[in-house]
């Protein structure tokens, strides 16, 4: 029976030689993990169930990433309730704040998740990891704690969408803006418990950067994950760390996808999602006259080494405008390093910006960053729902890195030509 690549990975943790859409099967799991918010919860429930030890101590990862550096007491105790079940079950994948990271950043750069896997995680954003080829999905924190125990997870297989993306996009036009295309046109929930797969000569072109944000961003339509088939790009990012070895999933040539998209990137504008839904989104030039507060560049979507020098560039030599706050957070101390070997941290302080410690932070109004009555964000983020970077009556805008970084000098969110004008 021919599978799509989901499927294929599914079917094998299963122990099966096929599945299709709409069974429901249990799979081992190759990773589960838990952040400072999710995973106490998470490991107080594992106590209840008595388990008494967790199914393998190298399979489980906690990273405090949400509220940290601790902003409270109940941030603080939050995560002292990881170290003590690190300590008591001898976790292996631990990361201290000043090591830790924003983990859908942190976790592929240190090759703990790796293409072929089945993972869970108890964040809705873990189907970023589809962008190596790996099966991802969030879950809550009970099924959390009994993956802790059991090792596995039951699932109900899902559809998938193939989604196409072809052409040579424009200059300042990336990952982000392709995958807020999408959202256009599916809204919030066009991909409801469905799989996404990208492909495409455009989803080639770009790096494993890019693809991170796509398949970030598929929860935003309601889907159970992304997932792009590895190709020579991601097998090079995944081998310079990958810590065990790996087996690579394709899917049939033949594989029956419930439906079909396609896009064409050529005549793709920035796209600019707008509260309170990400699948409110509308090209940069139907987007005028929206003066910011406050401009965010980071978060597990875009604050890789490659979203910061796409800002650096628009920034170097300029200064933020006087009535903005620039906020910058790379997503692991690797990038956040990088980033001051190649000089971006330098451009970003000379001009006006304010760096973070490497932490969600802003994202999810949390710290660092949260927003008052009536502010506008203009943020390189994935959420920009009611409430989400602070108080319910604020509002955030979603761009990529070059839009957030000329909003940042212009004041109100604009095209990056109309700061560097056109790049031949």
């Amino acid at each position: 029976m021919s599978m799509t690549l989901a499927e294929k990975i599914i079917a094998k943790h299963a122990g099966r030689n096929s599945v299709q859409p709409g069974e429901f099967v249990e799979a081992k799991v190759d990773i589960c993990l838990g952040n400072d918010i999710t995973a106490p919860l998470a490991i107080e429930q594992f106590e209840k169930l008595g388990f008494g030890k967790v199914f393998d101590a190298e399979r489980i990862c906690l990273v405090p990433d949400h509220f940290t550096p601790s902003k409270d007491i109940k941030s603080a105790q939050q995560v002292a309730s990881l170290r003590q079940f690190v300590q008591k079950y001898g976790i292996k994948h631990w990361w201290e704040i000043g090591r830790a990271g924003v983990e859908h950043s942190l976790l592929p750069e240190q090759g703990v998740v790796l293409p072929g896997d089945l993972i869970i995680g108890a964040d809705s954003h873990t189907c970023t990891y589809g962008a190596i080829g790996a099966f991802a999905v969030g879950i809550g924190s009970t099924d959390l704690a009994a993956c802790f125990g059991t090792g596995k997870v039951w699932l109900k297989v899902p559809p998938t969408i193939r989604v196409i993306y072809e052409g040579a996009p424009q200059t300042w036009v990336g990952g982000k803006d392709y995958i807020l295309a999408l959202l256009g046109q599916l809204g919030v929930d066009g991909a409801l418990y469905k799989v996404l797969e990208f492909g495409g000569s455009a989803v080639r072109n770009l790096p494993v950067s890019g693809r991170f944000t796509m398949c970030n961003m598929t929860i935003e339509a309601g889907a159970k994950t992304g997932i792009i088939e590895p190709d020579g790009v991601a097998v090079k990012f995944v081998e310079v760390s990958a810590e065990r070895p790996y087996e690579i999933q394709h899917g049939d040539s033949d594989a029956a996808f419930e439906s079909t998209i396609k896009i064409d990137v050529s005549g793709l504008e920035p796209q600019v999602a707008l509260p309170y839904l990400p699948s409110n989104v509308k090209p940069i030039s139907q987007v005028s006259n929206i003066v910011v507060d406050q401009v965010f560049i980071g978060s597990c979507t875009n604050g890789s080494l490659d979203d910061l020098r796409v800002a650096a560039k628009i920034l170097d030599g300029r200064k933020v405008h006087p009535a903005v706050r620039l906020i910058v957070i790379p997503t692991t101390p690797t990038v956040y390093v990088n980033a001051i070997k190649e000089g971006l941290i330098e451009k970003f302080v000379k001009a006006g910006a304010a760096i973070g410690p490497c932490t969600c932070g802003p994202c999810l109004g949390g710290h660092m960053g949260v927003l008052a009555r009536g502010e506008r964000a203009c943020a390189t983020s994935n959420r920009n729902f009611v409430g989400r970077m602070g108080h319910p009556e604020s509002e955030v805008y979603l761009t990529n890195p070059a839009v957030a970084a000329a909003t940042a000098i212009a004041g109100k969110i604009v095209h990056p030509e109309e700061i560097v004008g056109k790049v031949s």
